[in-house]
């Protein structure tokens, strides 16, 4: 098309069809592979043709190979038309005689070889057609060209890309003025083009700054925000802790004849540090409000409690027995029952020694030896549903147990003889148990404050306006009779979370560790804490997590108090703000314990990329057996995989610490199997099974050495191969924590073993087999070893001879 425009439409053609008072030429074909014949296709019919245009003002006289010209080529140039073959309606052939080359052409419409006006009655804009003789040859690209207008260019300034801070904008800015401006030269800071500079530059600092920012917080090895880090972490399926509180057992002391006795103290009561020049016990509102500003560290209790005085110091009965203790491992006791103590099975009590058993004076009382047990079991009536008294002097009693991870770690003397001031014994109580128990927690509960409403347009994310918020494990015990109180004070930072209480006018929100499994109409909440301190709230999006409505009313409650700093000693704690106002001591005999600092930054950065590396689902025996040996009462496990019927089940034999029932303990069983759920595979079951212990039966022959008593050496044979803990700390031979599944009983290990003990000269074995069955050939070989799920057993109780058996046949000696 012969035009002195690029269009990006063309319309001329349709133009033409439709007022149909010209004619042009429409497209051009390369007819034949010779490339000797071309087709000029027309808009319309040609003159002379069936459907032509009306007639032009004068005739138009038909087209003849003298109406066409082509011109164009680099090395065939302006090939010569031989002859015009046919016309037929709007398409006209033409015959050249040399096909052109590689070039673009151009067939033009003329009046006459030597007049190159176009005729009358054609379009002068379709006058003319760009072709090539080579379009059938194959190529890749498309024929047709395409023409652009070319924007034009403008002229940028210089940018220097080092320009990162104010100052270096600001002389930037200056020498751009001083290209553009030359006139201009005052350089006062008064001056209003320059503090429009100054002001540029320090907008240009700031935003300089945020994108090294967020360029730095976009990978967990050079983020510098803890928010950043504990999302990076999250990502690579690791928890990044905020530390958590400490925690610590309170005892409370309740004045006879109190107003208050048996009534209940509520929870969250503030427990305050002792001060020697404040000896009052309760604290009214202003004394409560100065020792906060004062000090920190503030404890609160976790539950209510029920006080009775007769709880504040409670007598062990001995029975008419003198010089008594409860040994190590002691599970059990008998205490005073009169006044009524009203235990129950959950509650807390305190044994503690208050005098030397030595010296007899309180000063000189170890304060190592106190535990805090929960009873499990108390007994005050008789099968009548009579008080429980001695049937011997009527004294009424109490008969308690504990939970077993309560064992008393340490043998307490319960009374002893010690010198009055005038030097005659006498007999003293030295240790006595504590009721009135609460267990508290640091942290402070502040008041309640509202939070700006959320805006339409931004991503609600509201400043908490307290800090150094409280983080502690949810204390919701469901049965507290089955929580022993020694694993109450140690808690797990990656289970804690803030002690953050969230509400809006219609509904309370919940918070969550992260919003990964929230869907989009759950009321969830994440707290994001910086290391300053300073707590933020993120929402969900509706996708994961509700979005907060635009205008809602959030009203936020927090405790604050956290970390190693409420690891408080004992005797720390001695004052309380309470509506008990009679109280006349409260203490804490045991140091608080758990209190954990937040994960620091470069811990993340070390541990997080190796997070992924942990197995967290069982596939084969030995995972569920890994699984298992991860539980903190599980000594060793094996796993079997059987097909009961419709799928698979995983029948897991767990050799528990202690030798303690498995089967026969709901709370453990059901501890474990909540322990494995998240390592089992969908499509398989579990089942929890006991080891099957094998009882033994050993007999020796043991040679005595002169001057040692046969009797004597029994006894210390009897005590070396028991099953229980020894005095001096070491285990007896056939101890349950000695032996786990399939482990042998070699008979060099058994004559080691008695050659230990003093005065066994020689120590002979003469029978080792499983008791009640015939001899293996156990002898010979050396050993007896049990089958995988079997764990060898010997008690030598006598009432239970089908616990194991054992017999030493001595010579020699006295």
């Amino acid at each position: 098309m012969s035009t002195q425009y690029h269009c990006h439409t063309p319309r001329r053609r349709q133009e033409v069809l439709r007022l149909k008072k010209l004619n042009g030429i429409d497209y051009l074909e390369v007819a034949s592979p010779d490339q000797l014949t071309l087709n000029v296709f027309f808009v319309l019919p040609l003159p002379g043709q069936p459907g032509e245009i009306p007639a032009a003002p004068h005739n138009v006289p038909a087209l003849t190979q003298d109406n066409f010209v082509i011109t164009g080529g680099a090395r065939i140039k302006n090939p010569a038309i031989e002859s015009l073959v046919a016309v037929a309606g709007n398409k006209l052939t033409l015959k050249v005689k040399d096909r052109g080359d590689f070039s673009t052409y151009t067939l033009r419409l003329v009046t006459s070889p030597t007049e190159q006006l176009v005729p009358g009655g054609f379009d002068p804009q379709l006058s003319a057609v760009d072709f090539s003789f080579k379009v059938l040859c194959p190529s890749e690209f498309d024929c047709e060209q395409e023409t652009v207008c070319p924007p034009a260019r403008l002229t940028e300034p210089q940018i220097n890309y080092l320009a990162k801070d104010y100052s270096s904008f600001r002389r930037l800015m200056l020498d751009r003025l001083s290209v553009i401006m030359p006139e201009w030269r005052e350089r006062h800071p008064s001056d209003l083009q320059v503090m429009m500079v100054e002001m540029l530059a320090y907008v240009g600092d700031h935003l300089s700054y945020y994108q090294d920012a967020v360029a730095t917080e976009a990978y967990l090895g050079t983020a510098r925000r803890r928010i950043s880090v504990r999302r990076h972490a999250r990502l690579l399926d690791y928890t990044m802790h905020e530390g958590c509180n400490a925690r610590t057992w309170i005892c409370l002391t309740l004045p006879n004849g109190s107003s208050n006795e048996g009534k209940l103290l509520k929870a969250h009561t503030p427990i305050l540090p002792g001060r020697a020049d404040l000896p009052t016990v309760v604290v009214d509102d202003k004394d409560f409000v100065k020792s906060v500003a004062e000090s920190p560290v503030v404890f609160e209790t976790l539950h209510p409690i029920t006080l009775h005085a007769a709880r504040n110091q409670i007598g062990f009965y001995t029975w008419s027995d003198e010089l008594c203790c409860l040994p190590t491992g002691a599970t059990r006791a008998t205490l005073k029952n009169d006044p009524p103590l009203y235990l129950k099975a959950g509650d807390v009590l305190i044994f503690e020694e208050v005098r030397s058993p030595t010296t007899g004076t309180e000063a000189d009382a170890d304060p190592n030896r106190r535990a805090a047990v929960r009873l499990i079991d108390v007994t005050d009536t008789d099968s009548l549903a009579q008080p429980l008294t001695d049937p011997l002097t009527g004294a009424k009693i109490v008969e308690v147990s504990w939970h077993a991870d309560d064992a008393l770690p340490f043998p307490l003397c319960l009374t002893a003889l010690v010198d009055d001031p005038s030097g005659i014994p006498v007999l003293r109580e030295i240790s006595v148990g504590r009721g009135n128990v609460v267990l508290a927690d640091h942290g402070l509960t502040v008041p309640a404050a509202d939070l700006p409403s959320p805006d339409v347009q931004a991503r609600y994310r509201p400043l908490l306006p307290f800090q150094d918020l409280t983080v502690a494990e949810a204390y919701a015990p469901a049965d507290p009779s089955q929580v022993a109180a020694s694993t109450l004070l140690e808690q797990d930072p990656r289970r804690a979370l803030p002690a953050v209480v969230l509400h809006d006018a219609n509904n309370p929100w919940t918070i969550q560790r992260d919003l990964l499994n929230s869907d989009r109409f759950a009321t969830d909440f994440v707290v994001e804490i910086e290391d300053d301190g300073r707590a933020f709230l993120r929402f969900g999006d509706d996708i994961l997590g509700q979005k907060p409505e635009p205008g809602a009313q959030f009203s936020v409650v927090c405790r604050v108090g956290n970390g190693a700093s409420g690891n408080v000693g004992p005797e720390a704690l001695g004052r309380i703000y309470a509506e008990f106002k009679d109280l006349i001591q409260v203490r804490n005999p045991l140091p608080a314990r758990g209190g954990t600092e937040p994960e620091t930054l470069e811990e993340v950065r070390q541990f997080a990329p190796q997070a992924f590396r942990t197995q967290e689902r069982a596939v084969t025996e030995a995972d569920y057996v890994a699984a298992a040996e991860k539980h903190s009462e599980v000594r060793r496990a094996t796993a079997r995989f059987r097909w009961t019927g419709s799928w698979y089940t995983v029948f897991i034999t767990i050799d528990r610490a202690q030798g303690r029932p498995v089967e026969e303990d709901p709370v453990f069983a059901d501890s474990l199997r909540a322990h494995l759920e998240r390592f089992r595979l969908a499509g398989y079951d579990l089942e929890v099974r006991g080891p099957i212990f094998i009882p033994l039966e050993i007999a020796f022959i043991i040679c005595v050495r002169p001057g040692y008593f046969r009797s004597s050496v029994k006894e210390a044979l009897l005590d070396e191969f028991s099953n229980r803990d020894l005095p001096d700390g070491r285990r007896g031979f056939f101890h349950p924590d000695n032996f786990t599944f399939g482990q042998a009983v070699f008979v060099s290990q058994l004559c080691e073993r008695a050659l230990r003990v003093p005065g066994v000269a020689v120590a002979t074995v003469t029978t080792l087999q499983r008791y009640g069955q015939p001899a293996d050939a156990e002898l010979q070989r050396g050993y007896l070893a049990p089958a995988d799920l079997e764990i060898a057993r010997l008690d030598n109780d006598k009432n239970f001879p089908e616990n194991g058996k054992l017999t030493f046949d001595l010579h020699g000696g006295l």
